[in-house]
C-alpha cells in the first residue's frame, strides 16, 4: 500500500467522523427544539391560547420523525391531542376535523405507551378521550332529536369512528341519512352493519323498587342481584331485545327499491330469508317490493304466508283485502276486510275499505238506472236497490268517521262528503244536515 492510498484512507476516516460528529449534534439541535415547541405548546395550553398551542404543537410534528422520538413522542402525542381537543370545544365550525385528530393523537398516545410498557400520559388521556367521545355522541343525538338530519348523520357515524366499539352509532348514523334523505350514505352504512355481522341485541336488567312500587332499570346483572339480595327491590326482570338484523336489510332493501332497483332489492331480502324464513319483517319486506314491482300475485301469496305465520294480525289481512279488491275479487276482498275487523275493532281503514268494496254493485246499478230512463217502473226497482245498498254501506262509513275523528280531532272532509250524499239518497235528512255543516264549515 502506498503512501497516497494511506492518505485518501485518513481523510475519508476523518469526514466519516465528521460526519457523524455533525449528525449528532443536528439530532442534538432537533431535540432541543421539539423539545422547546413542546414546551410552548403545554405553556400555550395551560393559558387558553389553542392557536399558539397549534403553531407549536405543527412544529413538533415535523421535527418528530428526526428526533429522539421515544423520549419525546407520548408527550407530543397527550399534547397534540389536548391541543385539538381545545380547538373543537372553541371553535364548532372546525369541530368535526379537530374532534377526529384529537381522538387520532389521543389513540395513537394509547397505543404507542401501551407498546412501550410506560403509560406515563394514558391514565390522563383515557378520560379525556371518553368525555370527547361523549362531547361529539352528545350534539349529535340531540341534533337527530331536533330533526337535523343532516348534521346528526355526520355526528354518529364521526361517534362510531372515534369509538369502533360503539357500533350502534353506525346505525343511529344510517337511520339519520336514510331520514336526510341521502340513500348513498344510509345504504353504504346499512352495507356496512351487514357485513359486520351486527345484530343491536341489548340486554337490560330491571326490578321494583319496594318502597316507591316503581321500576328501575340496571346497568349490570351483579348491580340488580345485589339489590334484590338486600331486599331493596323485587320482581327481577331480565329483557334481551330482537335482532336487528333483519331490519337492516329491509332497510338495504327499500332504499333499492326506492331509487329504482327493485330487482336488485328482492334479491337481497331473498337472500336474507333464507337464513330465517318465517321472520315476519323480511317476509312483509318481500310482500312491499313485489307490490312496488307491480306482482300483485306474489304480493298475495307472501301475505298469506305472513298470515299463516301470525293469523292475529288484523294488517295482514287488511293488505289481502286491498289485493283482492284491486284484482275484482269482491267477495274475498269482504271477508279480509270484516276478518280484520274480527281482530281489531278500531281499525278504521278496515271500514272504510269494507264500504267502498261493497259499493263496487253501484257503477252497474247507475249504468242500469241510466239504461231505464224511459221505464219508470223499472228505474224506481233498481233505484230502490240502490238505496238498501247505501244503507248496507252507511253503518261501516259512520263507523270510520267516527274512528277517524277521534284519533285525528276533526272530521275527515271526503268521509263527510260521502256520508252527506248517501244520506241525502236515501232521505236521512238530520244526518244530512250535520255533515252539510261540518262540509260547510270546511269550505270557509
Amino acid at each position: 500500500m502506498n503512501k497516497q492510498t494511506i492518505k485518501n484512507k485518513l481523510i475519508i476516516t476523518k469526514m466519516r467522523k465528521l460526519g457523524l460528529t455533525m449528525l449528532a449534534v443536528f439530532i442534538g439541535m432537533s431535540t432541543f427544539a421539539q423539545k422547546d415547541e413542546l414546551k410552548a405548546a403545554e405553556k400555550a395550553l395551560k393559558s387558553g391560547d389553542a392557536p399558539a398551542a397549534k403553531a407549536a404543537v405543527d412544529k413538533a410534528e415535523g421535527l418528530i420523525s428526526n428526533a429522539d422520538a421515544k423520549k419525546y413522542k407520548a408527550k407530543f402525542y397527550f399534547l397534540k391531542a389536548k391541543t385539538y381537543y381545545d380547538i373543537a370545544k372553541k371553535n364548532p365550525k372546525a369541530s368535526k376535523e379537530a374532534y377526529q385528530t384529537a381522538a387520532k393523537s389521543f389513540q395513537d398516545l394509547i397505543a404507542f405507551e401501551k407498546e412501550a410498557g410506560k403509560p406515563k400520559y394514558t391514565k390522563e388521556a383515557e378520560p379525556m378521550l371518553n368525555q370527547l367521545i361523549g362531547d361529539v355522541s352528545t350534539k349529535s343525538v340531540k341534533d337527530y332529536q331536533d330533526k337535523n338530519y343532516a348534521a346528526a348523520k355526520e355526528g354518529m357515524y364521526q361517534t362510531y369512528l372515534l369509538s369502533k366499539k360503539d357500533t350502534t352509532f353506525l346505525e343511529y348514523a344510517a337511520n339519520a341519512a336514510f331520514l336526510d334523505k341521502d340513500y348513498k350514505t344510509a345504504l353504504k352504512h346499512f352495507h356496512t352493519l351487514k357485513d359486520i355481522g351486527y345484530t343491536g341485541i341489548s340486554t337490560t336488567y330491571a326490578a321494583t323498587n319496594v318502597e316507591s312500587g316503581q321500576k328501575e332499570n340496571f346497568g349490570s346483572k351483579a348491580q340488580m342481584d345485589l339489590m334484590i339480595k338486600a331486599k331493596q327491590f323485587k320482581d327481577p326482570e331480565v329483557n334481551v331485545s330482537k335482532s336487528k338484523k333483519a331490519s337492516i336489510v329491509k332497510n338495504i332493501a327499500l332504499i333499492l327499491a326506492d331509487n329504482g332497483k327493485p330487482e336488485e332489492a328482492l334479491a337481497a331480502i331473498e337472500e336474507a330469508r333464507k337464513s330465517d324464513p318465517k321472520d315476519m319483517d323480511m317476509l312483509l319486506t318481500q310482500g312491499n317490493i313485489y307490490l312496488k314491482l307491480g306482482k300483485k300475485d306474489e304480493f298475495a301469496k307472501v301475505m298469506k304466508q305472513a298470515i299463516a305465520e301470525d293469523p292475529k294480525n288484523p294488517i295482514l289481512y287488511f293488505n289481502v283485502g286491498v289485493i283482492n279488491q284491486e284484482q275484482g275479487k269482491v267477495e274475498e276482498a269482504k271477508a279480509n276486510y270484516k276478518k280484520a275487523i274480527e281482530l281489531d275493532a278500531n281499525y278504521s281503514d278496515a271500514y272504510l275499505n269494507l264500504g267502498s268494496v261493497i259499493l263496487e254493485k253501484d257503477k252497474a246499478l247507475v249504468e242500469e238506472m241510466n239504461n231505464n230512463l224511459s221505464n219508470f217502473k223499472k228505474y224506481d226497482a233498481i233505484k230502490a236497490k240502490q238505496s238498501e245498498l247505501y244503507k248496507e254501506v252507511i253503518p261501516y262509513y259512520e263507523k270510520a268517521f267516527e274512528l277517524k275523528k277521534a284519533k285525528e280531532g276533526k272530521a275527515d272532509i271526503d268521509l263527510t262528503r260521502t256520508l252527506m250524499s248517501l244520506y241525502e239518497n236515501v232521505g236521512i235528512d238530520d244526518k244530512y244536515k250535520e255533515m252539510k255543516a261540518i262540509w260547510d264549515a270546511s269550505r270557509q
